[in-house]
């Protein structure tokens, strides 16, 4: 792959990333002070939205396989916008409710979609070190998305508020526009597959559910670890944003060094196995965090921080290599589907099952963490074999750093 479509692919992550980054920080006070939500109603509609979201990714995706990842990345790109653009309009909980339907299922199918495009435009081999830049430009512009909606707080206004979702609209139609500027790749041509498609395919399915069981990260450094600091824990508040700091900085500096060695099937099991025994050991420092003095508190938490994020970068290094080494080439787009809707059901699902599970049984619950994780991890690679014995002879999987036969784009722009 040539430099102009790898730099068109960061850019589009980036002008994703630093809206996100805005929105992220600023909605959950809009909907509540500005549209007069209750905070209730506002988890209740996420909840909702990101429920349809994790449905919509699998046919989405399938979308992308059948007319051509390109077009239907920036087609979603486009719709993500609108949707943005729709929640300017809200007014009552049942709008809401709608518009963030609009906005997950978008975001869910457009995740699938440029999976698909990568994997079409990038040999096997490469597309784990790519994916690592991408995410290290994904919390770059989270980063300063976060500092322009840190703005908008500050000015605490309906139009400071406004601001923030035209510029998060417009970042993804700066989406669509980058994605325009890469090479066409061609769709493939269906095939049989049953009613069921991807989940008729029972080992993959296993492991896009053990990789959710390793996402039940996702909320802790946003939810579970800012009430654990200010209810169990002498640390004081402002640490919350120093962790999330740290943690942002450390995926923008080291992840691409952190995916290196992961070129196939055996590195990625071995990096997931790592990262679990990691991740477990980062739970077992937290729990070793309640109750102690505000500075031993804020020393063990940024200690446990620095595992965290450690295990995260494996295992998302890990995660993506098996992603994309164990989907049939002419369906990648159906299949990241399916395996993205492990984000969706670990955000939807995870602050329920984290906050009962640490915030109420506090050590015990850090240590069943740590071994679920673990526990996931490790089934991962016996998971990831029994895939590619299915599938030993079709394009995608031909071994630990063998690459595979990708489907090449076509010379039309």
């Amino acid at each position: 792959m040539t430099k102009t479509p790898q730099r068109l692919l960061t850019l589009a992550q980036l002008s994703n990333s630093v809206g996100d980054g805005a929105y992220y920080t600023t909605s959950a006070l809009y909907f509540t002070q500005v549209v007069g939500l209750a905070p209730a109603r506002v988890g209740l509609g996420l909840t909702i939205g990101w429920a349809v979201g994790s449905l919509a990714g699998l046919p989405l995706g399938r979308l992308a396989d059948r007319h051509g990842p390109r077009g239907t990345a920036v087609l979603l790109a486009l719709a993500t916008g609108l949707a943005v653009a729709s929640f300017t309009l809200v007014r009552g909980f049942l709008p809401f409710v709608l518009a963030a339907c609009a906005y997950a299922a978008a975001q869910s199918g457009l995740a699938a979609a440029r999976q698909a495009l990568l994997a079409g435009l990038v040999p096997a081999g490469d597309r784990t070190g790519l994916l690592a830049r991408l995410q290290s430009t994904l919390n770059a512009g989270l980063a300063v998305g976060a500092a322009l909606g840190g703005l908008a707080l500050h000015a605490g206004t309906r139009s400071a508020y406004l601001a923030v979702f035209v510029v998060d609209a417009v970042s993804f139609l700066v989406c669509a526009l980058l994605l325009v500027g890469l090479p066409r790749v061609a769709p493939v041509p269906a095939r049989p597959r049953g009613a069921l498609g991807v989940l008729r395919d029972r080992p993959y399915t296993v492991v896009a559910l053990l990789n959710t069981v390793l996402l039940l990260r996702l909320p802790l450094l946003s939810l579970v670890l800012p009430l654990w600091i200010t209810e169990r824990t002498g640390a004081p508040a402002w640490l919350v944003s120093a962790l999330f700091v740290l943690n942002t900085a450390a995926v923008t500096l080291f992840q691409v060094r952190a995916a290196r060695g992961v070129t196939g099937l055996g590195s990625a099991s071995r990096a997931l196995r790592h990262s679990g025994w990691v991740m477990c050991a980062a739970c077992a420092v937290f729990a070793l965090s309640a109750g102690a003095s505000a500075w031993v508190a804020a020393g063990v938490l940024v200690v446990g921080a620095v595992l965290q994020v450690a295990a995260e970068m494996g295992q998302s290094a890990g995660s993506w290599q098996l992603s994309f080494d164990l989907a049939p080439a002419d369906r990648v787009g159906e299949y990241q589907g399916l395996f993205g809707t492990g984000v969706t059901v670990a955000r939807t699902l995870g602050p329920l099952v984290l906050t009962t599970l640490l915030l109420q049984w506090g050590t015990p619950g850090w240590l069943l963490l740590g071994g679920l994780i673990l526990a996931a991890s490790y089934a991962m690679g016996p998971a990831a074999r029994w895939a590619a014995a299915g599938r030993e002879g079709e394009a995608g999987v031909l071994g630990d750093g063998r690459p595979a036969p990708v489907s090449r784009p076509s010379q039309a722009s």
